[in-house]
């Protein structure tokens, strides 16, 4: 048994972001099965490796619940749901428990970025110093994480752009990925992408965030870049920034720019940046792996998500429940459309769900890659391309995943609360059952 103790817990990067990217290469298909799942109905109730999936990490206690939602294209979604809302409880998950979405807040933040475009409010290419002045003239480190010192540093090549902060191709840091000084300087100055626990746990998302989204992002303007802007994708807190962003094109917060635009319009009742005091009993326990025992860092009775955030965190911030996230992919599925309703127009889903990587990355290889295989990104998500063209989505830290295929209207979410989980854990293999048990379908029809 390793150790246990939460001093002994440091999540690295590749655990915290990695663990579901190699999965994404089973959404892969021919043309020929895609077109064969489309015409699958939602209500085929068979999801035999999805469930044996789950009952492999319930029943050997590695994790305390899990609820899944499948669906295709405007069907409504067949929900899979095992497990109790702690280890010590006795209250079964379901369809409206609440879970803390981390990183699968990104493609909202994305799509409401898309949306600010769609009608003009600011251009994809468009500097982030026409809003925020700070950011007109950056300093980018020579050495990678090095030194914050004169000799290390050297003025950005070009301007960080819209497209680069939804891109994750601005060079900006994140303090749960950079392991050198600016990481330090990061959670000194408050820069920090979200809180996770009121107790203090080496590599999870820690430290006392400054107390606005304006100041955020001012003091994200006072650091130095971790690499030339459109030149890397680097994991960062450019869907952070560009909350602020929104909030000044819009003239509202973001946090009610989101809610009036996006979460409301596609009916999620239950997406919150802070869970209200009479909903704390639908909550989760959240934990983290220490060796090979989880330890519970945040409770639903006490939980850190019940008290107002410093600011709304549009890389890390969300709550949610399958059947919220579930809707969110749904409107993505039908090109901006749920309940008959028109979210956002067709062209900005497809913008939003495209590769835009700058053209001035020099290749793929510095790009996203996972393994043997290379991604493009959108709008704070994956981009497949190749044989997993049409796939967007991301995952989330708790290891929680959200996957939309655009070719034919496959989507998938999963919900559970384990952060620092290994790269080959559940995050993985919950893309792969899907898959399997999609072209089994697919076969039967």
């Amino acid at each position: 048994m390793k150790s246990t103790s939460l001093q002994a817990v440091a999540l690295s990067r590749r655990q915290l972001i990695g663990s579901g990217l190699a999965a994404s290469a089973f959404l892969t298909m021919p043309a020929s099965l895609r077109a064969q799942l489309a015409e699958v109905p939602a209500s085929h109730p068979d999801w035999p490796q999805v469930s044996r999936l789950m009952a492999k990490y319930l029943d050997e206690g590695k994790l305390a619940n899990i609820v899944t939602a499948l669906g295709y294209k405007q069907d409504n979604p067949q929900f899979l749901a095992r497990g109790n809302t702690s280890f010590s409880s006795n209250t079964k998950v379901g369809p409206d428990t609440l879970y803390r979405i981390y990183s699968m807040t990104k493609p909202i933040t994305g799509m409401a970025t898309v949306m600010c475009i769609d009608e003009g409010l600011l251009g994809l290419d468009q500097p982030i110093a026409d809003f925020i002045p700070g950011f007109a003239e950056m300093q980018v480190q020579k050495e990678y994480d090095g030194a914050i010192t004169a000799d290390n540093l050297e003025p950005a090549v070009r301007q960080v752009t819209v497209r680069h902060c939804l891109t994750h191709t601005a060079g900006l840091g994140y303090s749960i990925v950079q392991q050198g000084p600016i990481s330090e300087a990061y959670s000194a100055a408050g820069l920090v992408p979200a809180q996770a626990s009121r107790i203090t746990v080496p590599g999870i998302m820690g430290g006392k965030p400054v107390g606005s989204l304006a100041a955020f992002a001012e003091g994200l303007a006072e650091m130095p870049l971790v690499y030339q802007p459109g030149t890397r994708w680097s994991y960062s807190v450019g869907l952070d920034l560009l909350g602020r962003v929104i909030e000044i094109v819009s003239g509202k917060s973001f946090d009610t720019f989101l809610h009036e635009r996006i979460l409301e319009p596609c009916g999620m009742a239950s997406t919150w940046f802070r869970v209200p005091e009479s909903e704390k009993h639908r909550m989760t326990a959240n934990y983290v792996l220490a060796g090979e025992t989880l330890l519970p860092i945040d409770l639903p009775d006490t939980s850190i998500y019940l008290d107002e955030p410093a600011f709304p965190f549009g890389g890390a911030g969300l709550v949610s429940t399958a059947r919220d996230y579930d809707r969110f992919l749904q409107m993505l599925a039908n090109h901006g459309m749920i309940d008959g309703k028109r979210v956002m127009s067709e062209p900005a889903v497809r913008l939003g769900t495209s590769n835009l990587f700058p053209d001035t990355m020099p290749d793929f290889s510095s790009g996203f890659r996972f393994g043997a295989l290379n991604f493009g990104y959108g709008a704070g998500g994956l981009v497949g391309t190749g044989l997993a063209d049409g796939l967007f989505g991301w995952f989330g830290a708790a290891a929680t995943c959200g996957l939309v295929n655009m070719k034919n209207g496959l989507r998938h979410s999963l919900m559970t609360q384990a952060m620092g989980m290994s790269q080959d854990g559940l995050q993985q293999e919950f893309p792969f059952a899907v898959f399997n048990d999609a072209r089994q379908q697919a076969a039967g029809a």
